[in-house]
């Protein structure tokens, strides 16, 4: 009878690697670890690691694969952070989100892979993050008509609002529309307080917050007085042809197939339209089917047009809406099943 004891597996390798950060400015390595560190004990969470920081050099306690991870996020963050990038616990969220040697090589972090350059607007550079946002802006960039789609926090009304902002900024546009369909979870606008602009100015906060950020509360209401930045009900486009104009259309899984072949049809020469949506989260009445999944079902094929869809990873919210997310998603599926075995 063998009375040894069973074998024990191997405690985890763990390695220690100093890094240099360059230069040693003591304000940008401030803002890269954040208020008492609190940047770096983010990174420590989600990598499973220990950071010490000491000026410019950090000592990294680890596993292999996660303290270099941590190597090259680390010396990405610097560097941005080095060039005016703001870095904040959303914006580092994400790129957690795609931590792990692949992922960041698709999040752009490989030296070899060039990032897509920084969004820039008058108060703020906006910095596309991971695979799917930096796909976005390029498809902004390139085509006329574009689609996000995707759950809520993946930054997609945000980085359109972005790109108008910079395409105003440097006169590729004489002004930006901001339009939304009145239709919410269930509220009537008839019910509410004062005249249309009144009714309709609650369902447009999201991008009034987006655009005061990024140009300032004075040059967003001295714009909107002297009409370059027009917001606006769905049902007041129609007739109109919109030239040399950025046009965004926020919750468009709110429109109807009727309204949303009528608001693409509105584009005009010059212009870019960006139309974002949640697919999961349609408001019309039981039975109408959604513009926008209509139309993402038709004109993927159609040159000129982009589509970029975001999945959960893609939430820049806090770690939590991710969970929640995801918690939904599989409810719903569940539920899908068990009707289709009812069937």
């Amino acid at each position: 009878m063998n009375n040894e004891p069973p074998p024990q597996p191997s405690p985890r390798q763990l390695i220690q690697e100093t890094l240099t950060l360059e230069p040693n400015d003591a304000r940008h390595l401030a803002m890269l670890c954040g208020h008492l560190d609190s940047h770096l004990r983010q990174i420590e969470e989600r990598l499973g690691i220990t950071i010490s920081a000491r000026g410019n050099q950090m000592r990294l306690n680890g596993a292999p694969e996660d303290v270099n991870t941590a190597e090259q996020l680390l010396l990405h963050l610097y560097d941005e952070v080095c060039q005016g990038v703001g870095l904040s616990p959303e914006s580092l969220h994400l790129q957690l989100q795609e931590a792990g040697l692949e992922g960041l090589v698709e999040a752009g972090l490989d030296p070899s892979i060039a990032p897509i350059q920084v969004i820039r607007t008058k108060r703020a550079s906006i910095k596309p993050r991971g695979k799917n946002q930096q796909s976005y802006v390029r498809t902004i960039k390139q085509f006329d008509i574009n689609f996000g789609i995707g759950p809520a926090g993946t930054g997609k009304t945000y980085l359109a609002v972005a790109c108008g902002v910079e395409a105003l900024l440097e006169e590729r546009v004489r002004r930006i529309l901001l339009v939304r369909p009145a239709v919410e979870a269930g509220e009537k606008l008839g019910f509410l307080p004062g005249d249309i602009s009144q009714k309709i100015d609650p369902y447009l906060r999201p991008l009034y917050d987006a655009l005061y950020e990024m140009l300032g509360f004075e040059t967003v209401n001295k714009y909107i007085e002297r009409n370059i930045i027009e917001v606006a009900p769905l049902a007041f486009m129609r007739g109109r042809t919109l030239n040399n104009a950025f046009i965004i259309l926020d919750e468009a899984q709110n429109t109807t197939r009727e309204q949303m072949k009528m608001f693409l049809t509105r584009i005009g020469f010059g212009s870019t339209a960006v139309i974002t949506g949640d697919a999961t989260q349609i408001d019309l009445p039981r039975g109408a089917q959604s513009g926008l999944t209509h139309a993402s079902s038709i004109l993927g094929d159609v040159e000129g047009i982009g589509f970029t869809y975001f999945g959960n990873k893609d939430v820049v919210r806090h770690p939590l809406v991710q969970r929640i997310v995801q918690a939904y998603d599989g409810a719903e599926e569940t539920a899908a099943k068990l009707e289709k075995s009812r069937l």
